[in-house]
């Protein structure tokens, strides 16, 4: 999982955005600061035409080794093609009769209303600590519809006032996000699973801020003052 924001991300220009929700698979590239070779390979896979190079390379491989073929192959690229749309249909995404078989409905449903209510827990959290009271927050969880490889998910905090924006989320709310979206009840996999269910990719759970009870705001206050204690502490 990648919570973008400034701090997490080497191209932070692609957070800007003029409407809710902000999508960012297909539309941007997404650089996160200080990720793996494991990460950089997943989001590498994301580029449409690079997975058509991938696709193809068995294709150029026979080109160097069989001359004749790759004259044949140059005047009608209709195998290019059909490799392409193997790899991307049934390599690297499920058919329509997988997809149907992969959950039934009510529990892709609950799948999803668990982590709905893990998303609003964190939404009203963030807006009693920076004590927002008007507006809307939403969190959006974006996962890629590749199927047959590891899950990739994206995570922001968008507001709509004073105008649509991706909140800059600190240390703390990053942790805050990191430790209740996902567990082993509900991982990123299973919300994985019941986005190809439903073929539903971006899923933004709304908030209001005035909803926000005055106990959860006080709460908020307390445990900010408690950890500000902590960190002017000597060790």
């Amino acid at each position: 999982m990648h919570v973008l924001t400034t701090d997490t991300l080497l191209n932070p220009a692609i957070l800007k955005t003029r409407s809710i929700p902000r999508k960012f698979l297909g539309r941007v590239s997404v650089w996160p600061r200080g990720a793996g070779a494991a990460a950089w390979g997943r989001l590498i896979l994301e580029a449409q035409f690079l997975r058509y190079l991938v696709a193809l390379t068995p294709l150029v491989l026979l080109m160097f080794v069989w001359e004749d073929g790759a004259l044949a192959m140059a005047h009608a690229p209709l195998p290019m093609v059909a490799l392409i749309i193997f790899v991307e249909m049934r390599v690297l995404r499920i058919s329509e009769a997988a997809r149907k078989r992969l959950l039934p409905e009510d529990a892709a449903a609950e799948r999803v209303e668990t982590i709905a209510f893990r998303a609003r827990k964190v939404l009203r959290d963030i807006a009693a600590r920076r004590g927002i009271e008007a507006g809307d927050l939403h969190l959006v969880i974006e996962q890629s519809d590749l199927a047959r490889v590891a899950p990739l998910t994206l995570v922001t905090v968008q507001a709509d006032m004073p105008k649509p924006h991706v909140l800059d989320l600190d240390a703390g709310e990053r942790a805050l996000v990191a430790d209740t979206l996902f567990d082993a009840e509900v991982s990123e996999r299973d919300l994985q699973i019941a986005n190809l269910a439903q073929k539903t990719y971006l899923r933004s759970f709304r908030q209001e801020a005035r909803a926000v009870s005055a106990h959860a705001r006080l709460a908020a206050r307390l445990e900010a003052k408690g950890a500000a204690k902590l960190e002017e502490t000597p060790a």
